[in-house]
C-alpha cells in the first residue's frame, strides 16, 4: 500500500550538476521543469539558475544531493535564504544519510538514467510525487526590522537636531504602520523598540509566521528601511514531504460498538478507538489514516465476519486465539494499558495477544534486515508469505545494470566555435566572481545586522532577567507573609482546641446524666464504640479517638465481618470486644486464636452521651472471666476432637493392614 498522497500539480525544478564542480569555477546545471503534464529541459549556469528560481518561483527545487547547489553548510543556508518564500528545497534521496538516486527511483517506478539530465528528471518526478525531504534552515518565526535608512551624522542644510529628530520620527511612524498591519492580519508577535531623540532608532517585531504570510514587504526609502528575515535554526533540518504511516498490529472487537486498537511493531499502544455509529468502511478509513496493518486480530474463535472483511481489505495476516479469551486474562494483559470501555479493552487484548505470538518472528526478521531498509515493510511482506531473503533482494535491487550505453563521439569544433566557448567560459567565471564578491558583501552586511540583533537580544534578555528577579523577590516576601499567617492560625487553632476540651469537661459536670460519674470514678473504664464490624468503621473510629492496646471496644453491629477485618481489629490488641449481634465463624476464629476476649454487650451497663461512653470495670471483668471459662472449655473440646480424630485414623490404618 502506498504511503504517498497524490502528485503535486505545481511547478517543480529538478536540478543536477551538468559540468564543473560547485567548489570550483562556474559549474553548469541540468534543469528539468515539470508543470503538470508539461516538461522542459535546459542547461544553465549557477547565476541563471538562481535568476530562474527567483522569477518563476517553483513550488519545489529538487535534487539528489543539496551540496551540489552549495559547497558547504554556510553556503547552503545562504542559498535557502535566497529562495522565494513559497519555494521548498527538496532532497529526494533521503535526509542526512541519503540513498542512491537509482534505488529511490526504482522503488517508486520513476525512469532513471546516468546522464545529469536524466537524474534531474528523476529528481523532479520524485518530488512531484511527494517523495523526499524538505531541507530547512529557518523556523516559522520571522523578524521584521524597521530602522534608520540613513546616518544621522549630517543633514546638509538642516540643523543636526532637526535632522536626527526627523529620521527617528519617520522610523517611529513606520513602526506603528507595521504594527497595525500585523494586528489587522491577526498575527502573533512581540515588539521591541529602541527609543531615541524624537522617536525610534529601531523597532524589532518577532512574528509567528513565515514571510509570505506577513502583509509587510521589505523596502528602503528615504529615512526608513524595512528588512524581513526568518529566524535561523541551530542546524539544517530534513522534514519528509509526505507523512509516513508505520506498520501496525490491529485488534478489533466488532458489534453494536466497534472498537479498534493499534500497536507498533515493538508492542507499544499507539491508539485506541471505539464508535457506535461508524460502519465498516469508516473503520477501515480510520485504520488507513493511522497505520498499515501487518496483523489483524480478534479475541474470539472463529474470526468474526466483520474482522475478516477488514483483514482482507489490507491483505494482512490474521490472528485468533485457540479459544475465546477469558475476561480475567484480558484484564490481566491490559492492566497497564489505557482504555475507556470493555470494547476497547477487548480490542486491545486481541492486539496484545497477537503481538505476543508474533514478537519472536518480528525480532528474527528485524535481525536479518539491513539497516538501510524499512523493517516494517520487510515484516509485512514476510508475514504475508514471502521469505526474508526474497524481500531483501527485491528491496535492494537498484536496476542499474540494464542501462544501454548512449555515448557518441563528439565532432571537432571550429576555431570560431572554440573562441566563442572560451569567451563564454570567461564570462561565466567573471559572473561567478562577481556573484562571490556580492555574496561576500552581503555576508558582511548580514554579520553587522546579526551583531546588532544579538546586542538587542542581549538587552532584552537583561531586562527580562531584571523583571524575573523583581518578581522572585516579591514572591519570596509574599511567601514569608503567608508563613507568618499560617503560624498564627496554627497557634490560634491550638488555643481553640484547648478551650474546647475545657468546655467539654464543664459540660459533663453540668449535666445530670453524668452526675454520678465522680462518685463511681474508681470503678469506671472508657469504652471505644465502633458502628459496624467493617474495615472502614474500625479505621474511622481509630482516626476519631484512637484504638490502642488494652482498650475496651464496643461493636454496635458485629455481623458480617470476614477474616481480614477481624485481623485488623486483632492487630490493635484490645482488652475485650463487646458485641451486639453474632460474629461470623471466620471472625470468631481469628479473635479466638489471638486470645481476644469477646462477650455480649448486654452483660455490661454502657452509658453513652454523643461519642463518649463508659462502663463499670467490674462488669468488664465479669465478661472477660466468662470468656476465659468458655475458651478453656473450647480448647478442651478441640483437644478431644483432635484425639478422637487421631484414634480413628490409627484404627483405620490397623484395619487396612
Amino acid at each position: 500500500m502506498s504511503t504517498r498522497t497524490s502528485a503535486l500539480d505545481s511547478l517543480v525544478f529538478g536540478v543536477d550538476v551538468q559540468s564543473g564542480d560547485v567548489r570550483g569555477q562556474a559549474p553548469s546545471y541540468a534543469v528539468v521543469t515539470v508543470d503538470g503534464d508539461e516538461m522542459d529541459r535546459d542547461v544553465v549556469s549557477r547565476r541563471k539558475l538562481r535568476r530562474r528560481i527567483q522569477s518563476e518561483e517553483p513550488a519545489i527545487v529538487a535534487t539528489d544531493n543539496t551540496y551540489e547547489l552549495a559547497e558547504d553548510k554556510g553556503a547552503l543556508v545562504a542559498f535557502l535564504r535566497e529562495l522565494p518564500s513559497g519555494t521548498k528545497l527538496v532532497q529526494v534521496t533521503g535526509d542526512e544519510r541519503p540513498e542512491p538516486l537509482s534505488r529511490v527511483a526504482a522503488r517508486h517506478g520513476v525512469p532513471y538514467g546516468k546522464p545529469p539530465m536524466k537524474e534531474a528528471e528523476a529528481a523532479a518526478r520524485l518530488a512531484a510525487r511527494n517523495v523526499g525531504y524538505e531541507v530547512s534552515a529557518f523556523t516559522d518565526t520571522t523578524e521584521v526590522k524597521v530602522a534608520r535608512g540613513r546616518s544621522t551624522g549630517g543633514g546638509g542644510g538642516w540643523s543636526e537636531d532637526r535632522f536626527t529628530r526627523r529620521i527617528h520620527g519617520s522610523v517611529k511612524k513606520a513602526a506603528r504602520e507595521v504594527e497595525s498591519e500585523l494586528e489587522a492580519a491577526g498575527l502573533a508577535f512581540e515588539r521591541d523598540v529602541t527609543e531615541k531623540y524624537g522617536g525610534f532608532s529601531q523597532a524589532l517585531f518577532e512574528v509567528e509566521a513565515t514571510p509570505d504570510e506577513i502583509p509587510v514587504s521589505a523596502r528602503r526609502s528615504g529615512d526608513v528601511r524595512v528588512e524581513i528575515e526568518r529566524e535561523r535554526r541551530d542546524g539544517i533540518e530534513y522534514r519528509p514531504l509526505a507523512t509516513r504511516r508505520d506498520h501496525v498490529v490491529v485488534g478489533i472487537d466488532p458489534g453494536t460498538t466497534t472498537a479498534v486498537a493499534l500497536l507498533d511493531l515493538d508492542g507499544s499502544t499507539l491508539d485506541v478507538y471505539s464508535t457506535r455509529t461508524a460502519d465498516t468502511a469508516e473503520v477501515i478509513e480510520w485504520i488507513i489514516e493511522h497505520g498499515r496493518p501487518v496483523v489483524v486480530a480478534a479475541d474470539v474463535e472463529p474470526m468474526p465476519e466483520t474482522v475478516e472483511k477488514i483483514r482482507r481489505s489490507f491483505d494482512a495476516g490474521g490472528w485468533i486465539p485457540e479459544r475465546d479469551l477469558p475476561v480475567d486474562e484480558k484484564l490481566h494483559r491490559t492492566r497497564e494499558e489505557p482504555y475507556d470501555n470493555d470494547h476497547e479493552r477487548d480490542a486491545l487484548a486481541a492486539a496484545l495477544f497477537a503481538f505476543d505470538d508474533h514478537v519472536d518472528q518480528f525480532e528474527r526478521i528485524a535481525a536479518r534486515t539491513p539497516p538501510r531498509l524499512d523493517r516494517g515493510e520487510v515484516i509485512a511482506r514476510v508475514v504475508g508469505g514471502d521469505s526474508v531473503e526474497a524481500v531483501v533482494d527485491d528491496l535492494t535491487d537498484d536496476d542499474d545494470g540494464d542501462e544501454e550505453s548512449t555515448d557518441h563521439d563528439p565532432r571537432e569544433l571550429t576555431a570560431e566555435e572554440k573562441k566563442i566557448k572560451r569567451l563564454k567560459a570567461r564570462i561565466d567565471r567573471l559572473e561567478g566572481h562577481i556573484d562571490d564578491l556580492e555574496e561576500t558583501v552581503d555576508r558582511k552586511d548580514d554579520r553587522v545586522e546579526e551583531l546588532e540583533s544579538e546586542l538587542s537580544a542581549a538587552r532584552r534578555e537583561e531586562r527580562k532577567e531584571a523583571r524575573e528577579r523583581r518578581e522572585v523577590t516579591r514572591l519570596e516576601r509574599e511567601n514569608e507573609r503567608l508563613k507568618r499567617e499560617l503560624a498564627e492560625a496554627e497557634t490560634a487553632n491550638e488555643e481553640l482546641d484547648a478551650k474546647l476540651e475545657r468546655l467539654k469537661e464543664l459540660w459533663k459536670l453540668d449535666h445530670s446524666n453524668f452526675a454520678d460519674v465522680a462518685a463511681e470514678e474508681q470503678d469506671l473504664v472508657p469504652v471505644k464504640p465502633v458502628e459496624q464490624f467493617t474495615t472502614d468503621a474500625i479505621e474511622a473510629a481509630d482516626e476519631a479517638y484512637g484504638i490502642a492496646a488494652g482498650d475496651v471496644v464496643y461493636l454496635r453491629d458485629a455481623s458480617g465481618a470476614g477474616r481480614s477485618t477481624a485481623r485488623l481489629l486483632a492487630d490493635m490488641e484490645p482488652r475485650v470486644v463487646l458485641r451486639d449481634g453474632g460474629l461470623s465463624e471466620q471472625a470468631d476464629r481469628v479473635l479466638f486464636d489471638d486470645e481476644i476476649p469477646v462477650g455480649p454487650a448486654d452483660d455490661v451497663a454502657i452509658r453513652e452521651v454523643d461519642e463518649l461512653a463508659i462502663a463499670k470495670e467490674s462488669d468488664v471483668e465479669v465478661v472477660i472471666n466468662d470468656w476465659k471459662r468458655r475458651a478453656e472449655e473450647r480448647r478442651r473440646e478441640r483437644k478431644a476432637e483432635e484425639l478422637d480424630r487421631l484414634i480413628s485414623e490409627h484404627r483405620a490404618r490397623d484395619t487396612d493392614d
